[in-house]
């Protein structure tokens, strides 16, 4: 078996392309059943588990598989007609990885080396959120189980250990930067927060931090926006207030789960007619994006979204990425031991099936020898007894030492040395 990773992110895909293939959480549960669900219509081939990391950065899905190419490809396929986007726009930016360079990916997004901003501390709940939403759909078993469970503590340890998360930033509280940059004192500035998810609070609490007072928070479920508008002393409102929100709105951060921009250039040409050329500035963290880019062609509007955070540079970066080689330590070090493991489940499965094989052999010479032989219950008894353990016996000393050779990560040589030497059938079951 072969685990393998195919994905995009920020590095490799820019936004316009990432927003094409984003997932909401029902499109998400939606499509991680058709991994390893033998029972749902349009099931994956070749793939017996997957899990699918979705945020405003990266898509990626980690799948157990039996063939990694064919699996590849139908993985590929199936992104194109679930996102109903045409392969030829997307694949060129995607990466893939398989086995160990796909685990050592996992842990080092746990880890937040991958990130936009490095060591970032959203992206180890993004992993956790992943393995849970895998874990409802009953996507997610043995071996990814195992695998996500170590990305997990490998995060965990990377962030007690080291100081990766050394005043954690992520991509709110760099918009909330950029803000600052764009305005210098931002304490008398009108916020207006579209959307009320974690991002989006994160960036406004990075703004309050700052000194900004003024808030408000828009939002399609009126109580949601009531919860974070108390807790800021703001004030919340529907989005049909949206036009006079903007009006008087001088920096805009928007963060909604919708499908589609919300804010367009017809929608706030009127608007900005009436604000007396008084800059406007937007902030759209979100992906998919919530505002068309048609709307830096009105005068006095100024966009930014998420690739553009890209450009803001971190003050305390480098004390950070001085933390990477003692990150990686823990990487290879958690890396190893999933190895291992992994590599075990490949002496579980040659045994299986060697001792299968000679069991098969077994039961067949003793149907033979009771067929020729007049023997009572007794008789045959023994004579099974008997072959049963000098089967056990003959197989001991090489189950033993096979178990030992996987742990010392040999195993792949020797299990397939096995399956030569005794033509054994390949079940598919934890081999690679």
């Amino acid at each position: 078996m072969n685990i393998v990773v195919i994905g995009l992110n920020h590095k490799t895909a820019p936004v316009e392309v990432r927003e094409k293939l984003a997932f909401t959480p029902a499109t998400l549960r939606s499509a991680l059943t058709h991994f390893g669900n033998s029972h749902v219509e349009g099931r994956i081939s070749n793939v017996q588990e997957g899990v699918i990391l979705a945020t405003c950065n990266r898509l990626e899905i980690y799948a157990m598989v039996n063939d990694p190419d064919r699996a590849t490809q139908a993985i590929i396929t199936f992104l194109s007609q679930s996102r109903d986007i045409p392969v030829q726009d997307f694949s060129s930016y995607l990466y893939v990885y398989h086995n160990q360079q796909a685990v050592e990916h996992l842990l080092q997004v746990a880890c937040g080396l991958d990130s936009l901003v490095l060591g970032e501390p959203q992206i180890l709940g993004q992993v956790t959120q992943a393995y849970e939403f895998a874990l409802a759909q009953q996507s997610a078993r043995t071996v990814l189980s195992k695998l996500f469970t170590a990305a997990i503590h490998t995060g965990k340890r990377a962030r007690t250990e080291t100081g990766i998360g050394l005043n954690p930033s992520s991509i709110s509280s760099v918009a909330a930067r950029l803000a600052q940059s764009l305005l210098g004192e931002v304490s008398e500035q009108r916020v207006l927060l579209i959307g009320a998810g974690e991002m989006g609070a994160i960036a406004v609490r990075s703004l309050i931090k700052r000194g900004v007072s003024n808030i408000t928070v828009a939002n399609r479920t009126i109580e949601k926006a009531q919860e974070l508008a108390e807790e800021w002393h703001g004030r919340a409102v529907n989005f049909q207030t949206l036009p006079q929100e903007l009006r008087r709105a001088d920096i805009v951060i928007t963060s909604t789960s919708a499908p589609h921009p919300i804010l367009n250039h017809d929608m706030l040409a009127p608007i900005m007619a009436q604000r007396s050329s008084r800059p406007l500035f937007i902030i759209d963290i979100a992906v998919p994006r919530d505002v068309d880019p048609n709307v830096t062609q009105l005068e006095a509007v100024h966009l930014y979204n998420i690739d553009d955070l890209q450009l803001q540079v971190e003050e305390n970066v480098n004390e950070r990425r001085a933390e990477i080689p003692h990150v990686t330590e823990i990487i290879q070090e958690e890396c190893t031991k999933f190895q291992t493991w992994f590599d075990s489940l490949g002496a579980v499965s040659v045994i299986t099936n060697l001792r299968r094989q000679t069991e098969a052999y077994r039961q067949r010479e003793l149907e033979r020898l009771f067929n020729r032989l007049e023997l009572d219950e007794r008789e045959r008894e023994l004579v099974a007894t008997m072959s049963h353990r000098l089967v056990n016996k003959i197989l001991h000393q090489p189950t033993l030492q096979l178990k030992k050779e996987a742990a010392a990560g040999n195993g792949v040589a020797y299990f397939e040395a096995i399956n030569h030497l005794f033509v054994l059938e390949n079940t598919g079951t934890n081999q690679r």
